[in-house]
């Protein structure tokens, strides 16, 4: 590691508020709730990063100790999170030294081959080989027009409005069934979920605060949850001019989704409905009877960077068989640089390297935003980021590497 990365260390519980107060003044937010004088239950002070400039923190990093869905497969996952550094200390290499600690302190701890992060600035982490892998869908529409077809079966089963605490073990459960089958997904213990499900007046930006729904079939089990928020305005004529801001829809079965997307079309006073967050792929799409009415303006979600490239190919699957070496050009993290032999099927998979000719030259961007099995390797070869070298080798791989399931990550970390 350099000089500069050495500089950085992790932090002390006592630390903590300087440590929050710095990422707050960096991102420009005047941070309120619980957690801001003391670490949250998520966080891991063993894996923070700071570069102190006197008393002042002047850079910040961390990392999650993360499960992810792959296809096929749940892979430990580093979550990076809380990266700023300081307007007075920019251009001074800070970053890059951050990113490439972070990754060879993982890669040595030899737990995690995959690296995961939000991006605040799009423009930012290709550099150190992260790639969007998970799209949010950024839906919107009409809430007059957002009607469903006939022939949906929306089942039996009720939907009704609860608190908070009957709410949380239902939807943990659902969540669970369904997680493990979709890429990009995270495993969530209690602290998550009581993370993910703190409320307040500051984040109801003017409207309600959280609702939680529940679909509930006769037997009593749960098949479905949701959550969303409301807005109340109203036109100079007093018109309804309300937006319905849907945050989370999850169903174990497809009677169930359409049921609570049918509740959340269904609301008086409304006159927009948006979803920022959901799949860019959710069937509700596909319920419509006007599919000109929901309208998509996707955008990057989850980056994510493969850190050991052998452990990673190794660990999901490929729904074709695939038997080809990948040539990896990897700068910033010289261990996955070179001639990989991936070898995999719907049942298995091996990765190791090999002396043998390329068949696909890449670099490690490409491979990271084709892991999840969203990203179209075909896409990328036409866009110059992946080279043929043996004839057919991209129809194969580009085959393997997709997946039936579109990758959804709907937590922010």
């Amino acid at each position: 590691m350099t000089d500069l990365a050495d500089q950085f260390r992790p932090i002390t519980a006592e630390e903590w508020p300087r440590f929050v107060r710095s990422m707050g003044t960096t991102f420009g937010e005047e941070l309120s709730g619980p957690f801001l004088d003391e670490p949250s239950p998520i966080a891991e002070l063993d894996r923070s990063l700071a570069l102190f400039d006197g008393d002042r923190v002047a850079a910040t990093a961390g990392l999650y100790s993360l499960e992810m869905t792959v296809p096929g497969a749940v892979v430990p996952t580093a979550g990076v999170t809380w990266i700023t550094v300081a307007p007075t200390h920019r251009r001074r290499g800070l970053l890059t030294a951050i990113m490439r600690r972070q990754l060879a302190e993982v890669h040595e701890a030899g737990r995690e081959p995959v690296a995961a992060l939000w991006a605040a600035e799009a423009s930012i982490y290709g550099r150190f080989g992260y790639a969007p892998a998970t799209w949010r869908g950024g839906w919107t529409g009409e809430a007059h027009r957002l009607r469903l077809r006939p022939d949906v079966d929306c089942g039996t089963g009720t939907v009704r409005l609860v608190e908070r605490a009957d709410f949380q073990p239902a939807a943990q459960a659902v969540y669970e069934q369904v997680r493990r089958f979709v890429p990009g997904n995270l495993a969530l213990d209690d602290r998550w979920w009581d993370r993910r499900l703190y409320d307040s007046a500051e984040r109801s930006s003017g409207g309600t605060l959280r609702q939680h729904v529940l679909h509930t079939e006769a037997d009593g089990s749960v098949t479905g949850y949701a959550t969303y928020r409301l807005r109340a305005a109203w036109s100079a004529t007093n018109d309804p001019e309300g937006t319905l801001t849907v945050e989370e829809v999850r169903g174990s079965t497809p009677a169930a989704h359409a049921a609570l997307w049918r509740y959340l079309f269904d609301h008086d006073l409304v006159r927009t409905v948006e979803a920022p967050d959901a799949s860019a792929d959710d069937p509700v799409r596909h319920l419509l009877t006007d599919p000109r009415a929901w309208h998509a303006r996707p955008v990057d979600a989850l980056w994510v960077r493969l850190v050991d490239v052998g452990a990673a190919l190794s660990a999901r699957r490929y729904p074709t068989r695939l038997d080809l070496v990948i040539e990896v050009r990897d700068r910033f993290c010289d261990w996955n640089d070179g001639r990989w032999h991936l070898w995999g099927h719907p049942a298995g998979a091996f990765c190791d390297r090999t002396d043998r000719d390329p068949d696909l030259v890449m670099d490690i961007e490409a491979l990271s935003a084709v892991y999840l099995g969203g990203e179209s390797l075909a896409a990328l070869q036409g866009a110059g980021r992946v080279t043929e070298i043996s004839p057919g080798a991209v129809t194969q791989a580009a085959a393997a590497f997709r997946w039936p399931v579109t990758p959804w990550c709907p937590d922010h970390f």
